[in-house]
């Protein structure tokens, strides 16, 4: 079990939800782990600190000292202790006074002085969910390196529907256990401190100040492809289109970029320094040869586009590969798929090329499964079926390791 003997601070603030804590806590000692429960005095309200004391086999802490004989709970100690910290639930009270280091209870003030991955539960009704304020708070703790982990649809204590729900325990302990499994798989990865270049997503080419040409592309399989190679050791340089993705894996590094041609600069930067590449962004074939200073006034009937082509980034790379380097490129056909891949796959001197289909029911863009076929540089082809991206992008690295 991947918890055992792990050292959990577990925070329970005043949510509805707080009733899930005693299964969390449960569950939570089951797997091996030490939990320690930290609750805020409202808190209380909604659980009995017996019933968390005695699932978890520890003294509930709530206040910063025992004024009948003075013990002191120290934060400072805890926070050393600690290998996580979770708080569940998280309600928008305590999320903005961690945002804002607004120290005022334990809860807060342990989580100040933490030093272990820190992991929250939001829970409250769908529109404090959903109010600018508190999205802004979660944007302030994630970019305090705070894992998020998301509220659930469903029927909430007000009788409205909607996202809120605090995430159930079931599905944080299994969070716990995948950044656990990872942690110890960095240690050990197979592709440990190799630097590989992984591009994502669409460009977006520029007519005037407020329209572009684009494509669908939401970059998920680019996203899945730095991730697993990163939960395998390496480190990467992701070169993203404009997404609504991000990446969650310390060991990868986001270049965001939006046109074809800074697309192609980084990737010509960064290629030289890293091991190999996979090339997995749609970047657009054309712009528009001029870009208009001004938005373009609807005046006429028909406005006629030109454009030119833009760099083809998989073979401008092709031809800088050095021995011991490796590249692989993706394609997305309509028709005659196989042959026209295996085309590209000699023109742009790639060891392989991931075949996506817009022929097979569920490839190709925006969703969260891919149907790919691989072809190496013997025209051996392997047909893989349906699968969720990340799986897919499992498969992909598999490849790349035989290299």
């Amino acid at each position: 079990m991947i918890l055992k003997d792990k050292k959990i601070i577990l925070g329970v603030s005043a949510g509805i939800a707080a009733y899930k804590a005693a299964l969390l806590t449960r569950l939570l000692v089951k797997q091996g782990a030490e939990v320690k429960v930290v609750m805020t005095a409202k808190a209380k309200e909604f659980i009995t600190p017996l019933t968390l004391a005695t699932l978890s086999k520890n003294p509930i802490m709530v206040d910063f000292y025992n004024p009948e004989n003075g013990d002191w709970n120290s934060h400072v100690d805890l926070g050393l202790w600690a290998d996580a910290m979770v708080i569940a639930p998280a309600t928008a009270n305590t999320m903005g006074k961690m945002a804002h280091a607004i120290a005022d209870n334990l809860l807060v003030t342990t989580y100040l002085s933490a030093r272990c991955p820190v992991f929250v539960a939001p829970t409250m009704d769908l529109d404090m969910y959903l109010h600018p304020a508190n999205q802004r708070n979660m944007t302030i703790l994630q970019q305090d390196g705070v894992h998020i982990i998301e509220a659930e649809t469903g029927e909430l204590a007000s009788g409205l529907s909607g996202k809120g729900r605090m995430a159930e325990p079931e599905s944080i302990v299994e969070k716990l256990d995948v950044y656990f499994q990872r942690r110890a798989t960095d240690q050990k990865g197979p592709l440990w401190g190799r630097k590989i270049l992984v591009n994502a997503g669409p460009t977006y080419e520029k007519i005037d100040p407020v329209r572009y040409i684009g494509n669908f592309s939401s970059g998920k399989m680019g996203y899945h492809i730095a991730e697993v190679l990163a939960e395998r050791g390496a480190c990467v340089t992701l070169v993203s289109g404009p997404v609504s993705l991000r990446a969650e894996h310390p060991r990868v590094n986001v270049v965001s970029v939006t046109s074809a041609q800074e697309m192609s600069d980084a990737c010509v930067k960064y290629y030289p320094e890293c091991e190999g590449a996979i090339l997995s962004a749609a970047v657009a074939d054309y712009t528009p040869e001029t870009q208009a200073a001004q938005k373009i006034k609807s005046s006429a009937e028909e406005m006629v586009l030109s454009l030119k082509a833009t760099t083809d980034i998989a073979k401008q790379l092709g031809s800088m590969k050095k021995d011991g380097q490796f590249l692989v490129g993706f394609a997305l056909e309509t028709e005659n798929a196989k042959e026209n891949a295996a085309k590209k796959l000699a023109a742009k001197n790639l060891d392989f090329i991931v075949l996506n289909s817009l022929e097979n029911e569920g490839a190709g863009f925006g969703g969260d499964t891919n149907k790919i076929t691989i072809i190496d540089g013997g025209n051996n082809m392997e047909e893989f079926t349906l699968k969720n991206k990340r799986e897919v992008a499992m498969d992909i690295v598999d490849k790349i390791m035989l290299l």
